[in-house]
């Protein structure tokens, strides 16, 4: 791929951090899908600003027959037609090839949450008599007491966890702003592992992240990753656990008791209530299989 390319790519990077305000993991993602875009294109010996529709949608095309997921071919053509939207603006080609491509058809896929069962036993795995037993614990209560993002989690420092009025200041996407209450057990667990096993994890060294490793640096969200698969093991989960599984039972289970869902989605961060109501249809779907089950008319 001609250096020029991997430039081009960079400064719609640039532009769209500089005007967007994106995290980094979704600008790598962009960046991810336009290279492997640019290398596709390649191959039938064109350029990001010499395709044309045709070709744009014969890649497209073989990602589909190649099995890849509707949202990962739908999440490619996104990032495709932002980079010709700047690219056409930029004057580096005529005419957006990607304007009357038309996205996969997508069916609403509903996640799977764990039930309040499972979320109770895989918080009761992590050993609270060791340090780094209890800072597993910590961030497993903190993560499902809030919602939190694995990225939001990870990244956490000292300066935005308020123990006196149980609050938590995340940032989220586009580093926005959001005030989370964490809960009368979530606050207490966080506040036993700040007081006696962060000192001990950390010894000599200093840092500005809450969750942090022997080693005295940040939790990556790699490990934690696996420290969920660890315990959801251990707790008798039979079910695909991952970070965002907690996020998902934050939301369904506050609607399930009740909570409406306009705070759901300020807990969440969501830009759109239309994000988060797909939990509404998770609640719905759970409430009416306890129906069937149960009623006598079911």
């Amino acid at each position: 791929m001609a250096s020029t390319e991997r430039q081009r790519i960079d400064a719609f990077l640039d532009a769209l951090w500089l005007e967007k305000n994106l995290g980094e993991n979704t600008l790598t993602a962009y960046r991810q899908d336009l290279l492997q875009v640019a290398v596709a294109l390649a191959e039938q010996a064109l350029t990001l600003t010499t395709a044309d529709e045709g070709a744009l949608a014969r890649i497209l095309g073989q990602r589909l027959e190649s099995g890849a997921a509707l949202r990962s071919v739908a999440r490619l053509l996104s990032s495709v037609r932002r980079f010709y939207g700047y690219a056409e603006r930029e004057g580096w080609i005529p005419r957006d090839p990607s304007r009357n491509l038309r996205n996969p058809r997508l069916g609403r896929a509903l996640p799977h949450v764990l039930s309040e069962t499972e979320i109770e036993a895989l918080l009761a795995v992590p050993d609270g008599t060791r340090p780094l037993g209890l800072r597993d614990a910590a961030m497993l209560e903190l993560m499902y007491a809030c919602g939190l993002r694995v990225s939001e989690l990870v990244n956490l420092e000292m300066r935005q966890v308020d123990l006196s009025a149980d609050l938590v200041v995340v940032f989220g996407k586009g580093r926005k702003e959001r005030l989370v209450p964490m809960g009368e057990l979530a606050a207490e667990r966080t506040a036993q592992y700040l007081r006696n096993a962060r000192p001990q994890i950390l010894g000599e060294r200093t840092s500005a992240a809450v969750f942090v490793t022997g080693r005295g640096a940040a939790m990556t969200r790699q490990r934690f990753w696996q420290n969920i698969e660890h315990y959801a093991r251990c707790a008798g989960i039979t079910r695909t656990v991952s970070p965002h599984s907690l996020r998902h039972a934050f939301a369904t289970h506050l609607l399930n008791h009740g909570a409406d869902l306009r705070s759901v989605q300020l807990m969440l961060g969501h830009a759109n209530l239309s994000t988060t109501e797909i939990y509404t249809h998770v609640a719905q779907a759970r409430l009416k299989a306890l129906h069937q089950r149960h009623h006598p008319r079911g």
